[in-house]
């Protein structure tokens, strides 16, 4: 078929970066606020009605997302906040809630966390040893710092350093991300003996493995935070640093789509 002078070929397909952006935002059930679905924790039923985290997002059939810390859902599960929203979201279906349902979530997300460190050192993009990360840093081949939960002030200071100095940030006291899992979980995690401190490889032009294992951490750190220590800034953990959190959206769509 031919197309006439001075006409385009269009397509049925909307795919302005608009409608890409609001197909990769969800809303929270229990906040209301929308963010990107990466930032979002699933949640989905099973076949008894059983209410479980899919943190992977790839469980068949409706799912309801939340964006809340580990105390807020808590709360909410407390108060019946949780069950009124997931009744509605799940469109009435029966459905038991799991009173360990926070554990679970947070639980989900460390191993989904495990898992993507798991991948990417099979892809040769997680460094260890402090020698060796301090050695890659200081050349610029860090994307990604993080420390375990019990590792000392003075190894993370040390290799925070050096980090500041790969990428061009001395002075803006840019730390790297303590993680809420110790070092017997990310000696696990890896397959390796006593894994304190674990850099992400990259560099300006390659910032693909960093952002895989970041969009992990983002989950479980936010989700995993004290929100209630933190408002008073009691928390105890470092400030994260210049590259700790993703960006999220704000477009207004339905929390409750099958995806």
């Amino acid at each position: 078929m031919r197309t006439p002078p001075n006409e385009r070929l269009t397509s049925d397909i909307d795919v302005s970066p608009s409608s890409a952006k609001a197909e990769s935002e969800r809303r929270c059930i229990l906040s209301g606020a929308s963010s990107a679905r990466d930032t979002l924790v699933r949640l989905a039923i099973s076949p008894d009605g059983l209410v479980l985290p899919d943190a992977a997002a790839k469980a068949p059939g409706r799912g309801a997302w939340i964006g809340v810390t580990r105390s807020a859902l808590e709360d909410a599960l407390a108060e019946g906040h949780l069950r009124k929203a997931l009744m509605r979201a799940f469109k009435g279906a029966p459905l038991t809630i799991p009173e360990d349902l926070p554990a679970r979530v947070e639980a989900a997300l460390a191993r989904h966390l495990c898992d993507r460190l798991g991948l990417e050192l099979r892809s040769g993009n997680i460094v260890m040893g402090s020698a060796r990360i301090e050695e890659q840093a200081r050349g610029g081949r860090i994307a990604l710092l993080l420390h375990a939960s019990d590792s000392s002030a003075d190894g993370r200071r040390k290799l925070d350093q050096a980090w500041r100095v790969g990428t061009d940030a001395e002075g803006s006291g840019a730390r790297g991300q303590v993680l809420p899992l110790d070092r017997t979980a990310l000696s696990v995690a890896l397959g390796r003996d006593n894994v304190v401190h674990l850099g992400v490889a990259g560099h300006a032009g390659d910032m693909r493995a960093a952002e895989r294992v970041l969009q992990a951490v983002s989950r479980l750190v936010h989700y995993a935070s004290n929100d209630r220590a933190s408002a008073t800034n009691e928390s105890g953990r470092d400030t994260p640093g210049h590259a700790d959190q993703p960006q999220g959206g704000a477009a207004q769509i339905d929390e409750y789509v099958k995806d």
